[in-house]
């Protein structure tokens, strides 16, 4: 008698898991947050919509996890994990210069720029919305910067008295802003002159 296995259905809502991800940020990117629709992800997906309201309240929900998501595939692209932090070898400019560049790469990815924009452009007149981006997606990304400056002004490698939240802007700040309006191209070597302008300041040495 032939060997039969019953589905594996961790395996099939894995599989389901991920196309809703990759319709909901495609979607998002092709017609904006207004006008995508669990209806639409779930076709898009090949999926009942009772399926993604299964899994997840709204479609505000299902855009974050999607997002979160591919942060976590962007972390094992460079060899890392879920909890991959800024690295520490000591060299604070080094590691710093290495993680803009890595965020370089995420903003130019196609993938990512279109779906970003269009909840960027959202949470400007969606304050739920915003916050709920800022809070799930933004803040434990920021927080690592925290982390990564906490231990070099520990290490002597900064002042003492910096405030790590407010001295990340420097390095993030510039690189949104030039991300999100387009002033100039968004380069590797822009991200190295963020660093180096932040850490040696304007003023001759």
């Amino acid at each position: 008698m032939a060997d039969t296995k019953a589905p594996d259905s961790t395996r099939r809502s894995e599989r389901s898991r991920r196309a809703i991800y990759d319709a909901a940020l495609a979607l998002v990117g092709e017609v904006g947050y207004a006008r995508t629709t669990i209806e639409g992800i779930a076709a898009r997906a090949g999926v009942g919509k009772q399926t993604i309201y299964r899994w997840w309240p709204s479609k505000a929900a299902v855009l974050l996890e999607a997002f979160v998501d591919l942060g976590v595939q962007a972390n094992e692209a460079l060899g890392g994990d879920a909890d991959t932090e800024i690295p520490d070898t000591g060299d604070l400019e080094a590691d710093l210069k290495f993680v803009l560049r890595a965020t370089v790469d995420e903003l130019n990815d196609p993938r990512h720029d279109a779906p970003s924009r269009a909840l960027a452009a959202e949470g400007v007149v969606n304050p739920e919305l915003g916050a709920r981006f800022v809070e799930q997606l933004l803040e434990p990304q920021l927080q690592l910067y925290v982390k990564r400056l906490s231990a070099a002004r520990e290490a002597g490698q900064v002042r003492r008295e910096i405030d790590p939240r407010i001295a990340l802007e420097l390095f993030v700040g510039p690189l949104a802003h030039r991300w999100l309006l387009r002033t100039a191209p968004l380069t590797h070597a822009y991200a190295d002159s963020l660093v180096e302008y932040a850490l040696h300041g304007l003023a001759p040495r």
